[in-house]
């Protein structure tokens, strides 16, 4: 069977089930569709044989089992698997969603940039709307209110004719392709500050919204919404725990164990992701607070430099207004971040199941008599457990007294002792790293009692593998835990699910394993003498002429200067720039 033929088995598969959940009611991913497959396909108890290819009975029994599982809508494994699909989906890093969003910004205006720098108007009509579609692309490009709405068109208008008045198109329109684009970059930011300066000073700001304003009431509503949601999601994880812990000495339990330990990492996961959210929002707060410091220094500044004076020169108060337009970008950066955020901790409330398996009456009725022990109790009851390194002299142990950095070091199984994982058949217990953290083969390893530690180092590659088995029954626990380097065919749920399982060849396994790459640098440098490296040097004779031609061109350049007397004529227009003869390249082929 070849590569081709083998992607169009798996997609058929994925395509029959989703057919036949779709008959049934339910509308299911291809993504979650795909990872169903492949933790059918994992988990021992169905006996798929990946070491072969699969045959028309293994297709007809994998896509019945996948069904059934997916149908199975009081499971809390398929709505934690749900849960997780979800937020991969969806959740984006900080880092990643900004410049995401800056991408996004720029590719609603390649169309008008190119309009505008494509542009051969010559009759005056065509020049004033060449000039109207500049303010457009001023007003998108920095997101000051709506290019349709009449005051924010004639606000921005006053405010570019201060700085770039229509007489001169002519010299714009005789510029090379990208030197207008970064013409238009800058008459953006140098415009938007304009406005913003004009909005601070009351005399302007039509259709801006309050940023700092809404920010200063949104993040903390988000932050304490987050800390509220989150601190029921401990309390019902720990309940859960100290039931399961006990629930072998109960003749009477109205739900299986199975279902209680797939409730409680239902919970674990919604807790995981709930502390990623809050730190996110957290991280923001700051930002936040850092930028409207910076944003009120500057504006302080750009007043001080104005005030009182008859002239000034641009490059005074040119860059105060692009930071004022940077500044701003960055808050309206944070308030989409904040948005996405509370988005997502709202969409993963659809997944929860351990509100649902007990009601608060029975799950106190089953804890009656019983302790129910927080994360942090369990650390502090530990705390004076630690593990002797004489006695495990053939293991590498840290401690976050002795070693730096220990405590930032990721452990395996996010912190959750792999001994009692193993052991108690799937049971999760928060790691103490003050015991004792297990070096084994680069990776480090907590846990939840000094003999678990001693048991688990005596025989970790065993622990390891065992540990391997029990995510392989309950599938959640590879994202939870993040195993996937222990499942090297399953990959994380924002990446192509099915990709390594369509590449099954015939007479190769089911479940391809990927090939691990890593970068790697020689004890040889390439340049051991940086210094002597002539980095403005230029071999290329066309980038020198083009150098000499920009310097020739810097020569003639005059000193501009700002008009204060405009400011009592327009409100809205008062960084009216002196009109500027422009040289053309002509008159520097002469010079030259």
């Amino acid at each position: 069977m070849s590569s081709t033929q083998a992607e169009g088995v798996i997609r058929n598969i994925i395509r029959e089930i989703a057919q036949t959940c779709l008959s049934r009611g339910q509308t299911l991913s291809e993504t979650l569709i795909a990872f169903t497959v492949k933790a059918v396909v994992l988990d021992p108890r169905n006996r798929f044989n990946v070491d072969r290819t699969l045959t028309k009975q293994d297709v007809q029994k994998l896509i019945e089992l996948c069904v059934d599982r997916l149908m199975d809508q009081t499971s809390p494994t398929l709505n934690t698997i749900k849960m997780q699909v979800y937020f991969d989906m969806n959740y984006t890093s900080r880092r990643e969603f900004l410049e995401v969003q800056q991408k996004v910004l720029r590719s609603r205006l390649p169309s008008l940039s190119r309009e505008i720098t494509d542009s051969r108007a010559k009759t005056r009509e065509d020049l004033k709307n060449l000039y109207g579609k500049i303010v457009s692309y001023v007003i998108q490009r920095c997101n000051l209110g709506s290019a349709t709405d009449i005051n924010t068109m004639r606000e921005t208008t006053a405010a570019l004719q201060s700085v770039f008045p229509q007489a001169q198109l002519a010299t714009f329109m005789s510029l090379l392709k990208q030197d207008k684009e970064q013409q238009l970059s800058e008459l953006a930011l140098i415009v938007s500050g304009i406005r913003l300066f004009n909005k601070d000073s009351r005399k302007g700001g039509e259709g801006i919204q309050n940023l700092p304003a809404v920010l200063n009431e949104t993040l903390p509503a988000a932050a304490a919404d987050i800390e509220s949601e989150l601190a029921g999601c401990e309390r019902l994880a720990w309940q859960y725990t100290a039931l399961l812990e006990k629930i072998c000495e109960r003749t009477e339990c109205p739900v299986h164990p199975d279902l209680l330990k797939q409730a409680l990492y239902n919970t674990r996961q919604h807790e995981a992701f709930l502390r990623l959210i809050l730190a996110d929002i957290i991280q923001s707060a700051k930002e936040v607070t850092r930028l409207q410091s910076d944003l009120k220094t500057r504006m302080m500044l750009l007043k001080d430099t104005v005030h009182t004076k008859t002239t000034v020169p641009t490059s005074h108060v040119f860059p105060h207004f692009t930071a004022l337009a940077s500044f701003w970008a960055g808050l309206e950066g944070e308030m989409l971040l904040l948005s996405m955020l509370t988005n997502v901790a709202s969409g993963l409330r659809a997944f929860l199941s351990a509100q649902s398996l007990l009601s608060p009456d029975q799950l106190e009725l089953l804890l009656h008599g019983l302790q129910v022990q927080t994360d942090a109790d369990r650390c502090s009851v530990t705390a004076e457990e630690r593990v002797v390194e004489s006695e495990m002299s053939s293991c590498e142990w840290c401690f976050p007294e002795s070693s730096a950095h220990v405590e930032d070091v990721p452990l395996q199984y996010k912190g959750f002792c792999g001994f009692t994982l193993v052991k108690n058949n799937g049971l999760l217990l928060p790691g103490n790293p003050k015991i004792g953290v297990l070096k084994h083969k680069e990776k480090h390893y907590a846990f939840s009692s000094r003999s678990a530690a001693y048991e688990f180092a005596s025989k970790a590659d065993e622990f390891i593998a065992a540990a391997v088995e029990t995510a392989k029954r309950q599938p959640e626990l590879i994202q939870l835990l993040q195993l996937h380097q222990e499942f090297a065919s399953v990959t994380p749920y924002s990446e192509n699910w099915h990709q390594p399982l369509t590449k099954m060849q015939s007479g190769e396994k089911l479940l391809v394993k990927s090939i691990s790459k890593s970068d790697a640098s020689m004890q040889t440098e390439t340049h051991p003498l940086e210094t002597n490296i002539v980095k403005s040097y230029e071999w290329n004779e066309w980038e020198l002429r083009r150098k000499a031609i920009k310097l020739v061109r810097s020569v003639h350049t005059h000193d501009l200067s700002l008009d204060m007397a405009l400011l009592t004529q327009v409100n809205l227009s008062w960084c009216q720039e002196l009109p500027v003869q422009r040289r053309t390249d002509a008159d520097t082929q002469n010079d030259i």
